[in-house]
Formats: structure tokens, sequence, C-alpha cells
């Protein structure tokens, strides 16, 4: 079975994006593959480099980065979504006049036709938070 994943909440607003996480890893055990993770509203919170939570907690943004690098997930980030909240990647960046690099290892920005293709290619859409 094809998933596409979307998460609205950030990592500290709720466990919706740990639950989403975790089920990501049993679907790819099981065998299943997993289109696209689209992250929305709150949920771009996953992408930000930066984020430097204590040692003692988990580490949402490298988790995530670790799970794209290793099954070649995509984890995209709404552009809108991430504006509104100062995420910005280095192309939009410089588009906007900006020096910021946010963006965490194995994201990217893009729009809402992501989320629309996403829906259209899996068998199964699954929105956390």
């Amino acid at each position: 079975m094809k998933f596409a994943i979307q998460v609205n909440t950030s990592p500290y607003q709720s466990n919706a994006g740990h639950t989403a996480y975790q089920f990501i890893n049993a679907a790819l055990m099981q065998g299943h593959e997993v289109f696209r993770v689209f992250f929305y509203h709150d949920g771009v919170y996953h992408a930000f480099k930066y984020a430097t939570p204590p040692d003692d907690e988990l580490q949402f943004t490298a988790q995530w980065s670790e799970l794209a690098r290793r099954y070649q997930i995509d984890l995209v980030v709404c552009i809108s979504a991430a504006q509104r909240r100062g995420l910005l990647c280095s192309d939009e960046a410089k588009r906007q006049g900006k020096q910021d690099d946010d963006l965490a290892e194995g994201f990217r920005i893009s729009g809402l036709g992501q989320l629309v293709e996403a829906t259209l290619e899996a068998d199964r859409f699954i929105v956390f938070g």
C-alpha cells in the first residue's frame, strides 16, 4: 500500500507529529511505501534546521531528516505556512532579500500542488493533527 501523510501540528504542540513518524516507520517495516509527507500549518516547525531541544527530549527534526535519508521519503513543507512562521529555504530567502536558510536536511519547500499530487498518487491519505 502507498501512503501519503500530512502533519499539521508542531512537535511541541501535540504528539501528532511523533505519532505520524512512528506510523511511517511501522508501515515501512511492513513493506508499505510512503510517497510523501506534507507538513502544513504548525507542522512546518518540524523542518526548522536550528531547532535545538534539550538533550533529554526527542530530536524531531533530526529524526525526520534521517528517515528521509534512509528511505528517500519526500518531506514537503508548505511554502505559505512556512513563510508565515519565518521558515525560509535559501532560494526563497534570496528572492525576498533575506539571509535565512532555515530548512533542515531532507525537507523541501513547495506548494499545495504537492499535497494534491500526493493524495492522487497514494492509496491512502492520512492526516495527523
